[in-house]
């Protein structure tokens, strides 16, 4: 196993769950539908990281298997996130009853 790969892919992993908590905080903070949204994209992104290898070495799936697996958790992920971008959102009302 490759020391360096393994360190950037848990940098890699770390800074994709810094993005999720932070898009999860403005969730709650300011009950922004669609950082939830963001938070969630960012969470598969962050397993399909690292999901190929784990699948490869540990499991011992071939590595077409794991890279499709993890290119399909990435891209469910980033589906996600375009869906909180253009997804419909409950939209709020200007007080004249105007969205």
């Amino acid at each position: 196993m490759h020391i360096e790969l393994v360190i950037a892919k848990l940098i890699t992993v770390g800074l994709g769950l810094l993005i999720t908590y932070q898009a999860y905080q403005g969730y709650r903070v300011h009950g922004s539908e669609p950082m939830l949204y963001v938070a969630i994209g960012f969470v598969f992104i962050s397993v399909g990281a690292v999901i190929e290898g784990i699948l490869f070495d540990v499991v011992g799936l071939s590595i077409f298997l794991a890279g499709t697996i993890q290119t399909a958790i990435v891209s469910m992920g980033m589906l996600v996130i375009l869906y909180s971008l253009y997804g419909r959102m409950p939209r709020t009302t200007n007080g004249e009853g105007n969205p």
